[in-house]
Parts: structure tokens; C-alpha cells; sequence
């Protein structure tokens, strides 16, 4: 990847902090007696350039910045910055997840990221040990996922379990009868047809995959910054198509960051820009100027990715099922999975159109459990209707308002800007593929291991859904 605008010397963190207390030490030789602050602390500053700014260190910023290091020709080539606004974590999608993962995709695509993603976290050491540091255990638990389809949903589910097999994941369907026989703590009534993920799904800890991503790409010399993108400085340049219509190209040259606590902002020159900004990234994409045109137009198409609240619930019930106890997810909607060993389980239900709550915070509707959720628990694993709950939370979704689906590679008229966004719910499960083919994209010009092609921008423009087929 070429640098725009001049290089510069290449400093390790470490050498330039010597370098200060070097300059600092002459200073002070120089003018005896004097104690030296003529030199700001600039550590926390980002770099004036960076051949890529990462907009969102999540889950999939750090996979972006993790395949691009692992995957550039020299040691050192490519220079990465990623800009996290907010260093807890406390409102990204990441640590408040439920961590599942599971192939049972109607998308060709989505299976095989899912599968990739299994691979990836069953070989997770081999991937991001760190010298001294000790192996990472994301605690995966291979427990599987089962999903309840009911009478109006059981084809559906049939030929989604037809293509799983043929991308070579390994569920099986079940009748009502081989449900009961398996789970006995089951009730089957509504249910048609199940289908049951017997390899590489269940569950892991998110939050264990964050941290050790994020220690492994600053191993690797990824740049962290804790502020804020407010503004793109961009160039423009007008083209006209093989239609003869005219459309500007822009080019993002630097990117302004807003340091935390600070009216201050630092430019930072860039050649590639990667929106991974989660529920937020419709926002860092209008900055840039998309969506802006008018409407009906390429220009005019805004990236239609919104966030919305979720809520996780934990509750126990010792008389509920036991050890060997997949991820569910029911015919309503409803879901739940173990949490540890002590008769706790984890779950929620997604709310519908009508039900979708204020995303403008986070604050837990208890009722909604009460009204929406418990009562498709208790019918369907009837040990849960003497269930306490325990503690409740509420996270962001990135939800693809168009079909549901992730948006990855690059804008066709911000032409150096990329995505890695939108993915509805399974982002966190296919983070390390997207970085995959988001770094394939930018390093070698297309995708390479997974042909993502259906995930790109143009589809909001064209009208064409990449939607899964789903049974819920």
C-alpha cells in the first residue's frame, strides 16, 4: 500500500520514548538549573500518517488490522491505526454478547465464514500467541446449536440443511420423536422440524477473543488510539460511466481525530480508511460523504446500518437441563444456552418490528422478559417456569435496515474507503473471516479465500437482497 504524502522515519514506540528523554536531557544541559516542559507528552497522539485507519477497534477492526499485518509481503509494510472512541468496551457489541456460533445459514457465504471462524477459534493460539504472554482459553464450548422450526418453517429449514451439508457443515434434522429422545427436558409441541449442529457450534467467551486480538495486533505494531473521527478531508475528481453519467469520485486523504477530554483534533494523512464502526457506522459513512447525493442515485445511497438495542437476561433454575444442553433457539424466537456450571442460563428473544425499543440507551426492560420471553421459555422446556432471574443487560446490534446481512469491501464512489459492518447479530461469530477478506480485498485486489461479492455496497443501490432464508 503506497503512503500518501511524504514518508517518514519509521520509530518504534519505544525508541521515540528515548528519543524524548534524549532531546529532553540536552535540553536541560543546555539551560542549567531549569526544569524542562518544553516538550508535551505526545504518546497518546495518533501518528500524522498511517497507511490505514481503522474507524472501530471491535471485533472486526482488530480482525482488519490482524489480517492485514499477518497477510503484508514485508515485516513492518503497512502501518495500522485504529481509532476506538471507547477504550471499556462498554457499549460495544462484543463483550455483551450471548458468543455463539453456529453454521445453520440458508447463505453459502455465511457458512463459510462460520466455518472458518470454528477453525479459527478451536486453533485460536496458533493464531494469536504472544511471546511471554499466556495461551489464550476463549472457554468454547462445543455444545452445539439446535434450532425449532414449526409447520409453516420446516421446508425452509430442510433445504437451508441441504446447502449446510453441501458447504461441509455438519448438522443433522430431527423429528419431533428424535427431539423428545434426545432432550427429554423438551417439550415438542409446535415443532415440525429441528435441525442440530453436532460440530464446531456451541458458544464462546467474546470478551477473552477481543482482549487477545487486540494484545496480538499491538504485538504486531498495530497504532491504538482512544478518540473520536469527526471529519474526512477528501479530494474529488468527476467520471462518467459507459452510460455517459457523470459521478464524482472522492479519495479520503486525512482523517481527523477528536483526542478524548480535548477540543484538540489530530490529522491523520491515510491512504485506505476501514469503516468497522459497529451500530455507528451509517455515521462515519455520511462523514465521508455517502448517502449525501440525490436520492435514487449511487451518490445518493446511504449505508442503511442502524443500531439497535438487545436484551441478554441470565437466570437460574436448578431443575433445567443439564450439561449436554445446546444453544436453543425456539420457534418464537426465544433463545437460551447454559452459562458455567452452576444451573444458570443466558437468553433473550429479538423483539419485532413493532417491539423494537429506544436504542438511544441502555437501560433494561424487565417486563419485556416477563411479557415476551418467559412464557415461550416455559412452554418450551417446562423446568423454566420456576426460573429466577438473576441479572439483565442490553448491547447494540449493527443492523442492516436492507437485508440483514454484512456489508465488506470497498465504497464504489469513496473509493478508498472499506466496510467491515452491518452484520445484524453474527458479526461477532464471523469477525476473523471478514478481516480475512477485507484484508485479501485491500492487499491483492479481490477476495481470495471466501468470495464475498454479494456483501458489497452496490447491492443497497442495484435493490438486491443478499438474505438469509431463515426458520424464525
Amino acid at each position: 500500500v503506497a503512503h500518501t504524502g511524504r514518508t517518514v522515519g519509521r520509530l518504534g514506540e519505544g525508541d521515540w520514548d528515548g528519543k524524548v528523554s534524549e532531546i529532553k536531557k540536552k535540553i536541560k544541559s543546555i539551560l542549567p538549573g531549569t526544569s524542562c516542559d518544553l516538550l508535551p507528552d505526545t504518546s497518546h497522539l495518533p501518528p500524522e500518517h498511517s497507511d490505514v485507519v481503522i474507524v472501530g477497534g471491535g471485533l472486526l477492526g482488530l480482525s482488519v488490522a490482524y489480517w492485514l499485518k499477518k497477510l503484508e509481503s514485508r515485516r513492518g509494510g503497512i502501518r495500522v491505526l485504529v481509532v476506538e472512541r471507547d477504550h471499556t468496551y462498554s457499549q460495544a457489541s462484543t463483550g455483551l454478547s450471548v458468543g455463539g456460533i453456529c453454521q445453520q445459514f440458508s447463505l453459502p457465504e455465511n457458512i463459510q465464514l462460520s466455518l472458518f471462524s470454528a477453525s479459527f477459534l478451536r486453533n485460536i493460539n496458533e493464531y494469536l500467541a504472544v511471546t511471554n504472554a499466556p495461551p489464550l482459553d476463549l472457554q468454547f464450548n462445543p455444545s452445539g446449536c439446535l434450532l425449532l422450526a414449526s409447520e409453516k418453517d420446516a421446508a425452509a429449514m430442510e433445504s437451508n440443511v441441504k446447502v449446510q451439508k453441501q458447504e461441509g457443515a455438519k448438522v443433522c434434522l430431527m423429528s419431533p420423536d428424535q427431539l423428545r429422545n434426545k432432550f427429554p427436558w423438551i417439550n415438542t409441541e409446535g415443532v415440525a422440524l429441528a435441525s442440530y449442529g453436532m460440530e464446531n457450534e456451541g458458544w464462546f467467551d467474546p470478551w477473552c477473543l477481543l482482549q487477545g486480538l487486540r494484545q496480538k495486533v499491538e504485538s504486531m505494531g498495530v497504532f491504538f488510539c482512544q478518540g473520536e473521527v469527526t471529519r474526512f478531508v477528501s479530494s474529488s475528481q468527476r467520471m462518467l460511466t459507459t452510460d455517459d453519467e457523470m459521478v464524482i469520485l472522492k479519495r479520503i486523504h486525512e482523517v481527523h481525530v477528536k483526542m478524548d477530554h480535548s477540543l484538540e483534533y489530530q490529522p491523520v494523512e491515510c491512504a485506505i480508511v476501514i469503516n468497522a464502526a459497529g451500530a455507528w457506522s451509517a455515521q462515519i459513512a455520511a462523514l465521508a460523504g455517502i448517502g449525501k447525493g440525490p436520492p435514487g442515485t449511487l451518490q445518493g445511497t446511504k449505508l442503511p446500518v442502524e443500531p439497535r438495542k438487545r436484551y441478554v437476561y441470565v437466570w437460574h433454575c436448578p431443575q433445567g437441563p443439564g450439561l449436554e444442553t445446546p444453544l436453543v433457539a425456539d420457534t418464537s424466537g426465544a433463545y437460551f444456552r447454559r452459562e458455567g456450571l452452576g444451573s444458570n442460563y443466558l437468553g433473550g428473544r429479538s423483539p419485532t418490528e413493532e417491539e423494537e425499543p429506544d436504542p438511544t440507551n441502555l437501560e433494561v426492560d424487565h417486563d419485556f422478559f416477563q411479557e415476551k420471553v418467559w412464557p415461550h421459555l416455559a412452554l418450551r422446556v417446562p423446568a423454566f417456569e420456576t426460573l429466577k432471574v438473576q441479572t439483565a443487560w442490553a448491547g447494540y446490534y449493527d443492523y442492516n435496515t436492507f437485508d440483514q446481512n454484512g456489508v465488506v469491501g470497498p465504497h464504489p464512489l469513496v473509493v478508498n474507503m472499506y466496510f467491515a459492518t452491518g452484520f445484524s447479530g453474527h458479526g461477532l461469530q464471523q469477525a476473523p473471516g471478514v478481516g480475512r477478506a477485507v484484508a485479501e480485498m485491500i492487499l491483492q485486489g479481490s477476495f481470495q479465500t471466501i468470495d464475498l461479492s454479494s456483501f458489497l455496497f452496490n447491492r443497497f443501490y442495484l435493490g438486491e437482497k443478499t438474505q438469509e432464508n431463515t426458520t424464525m
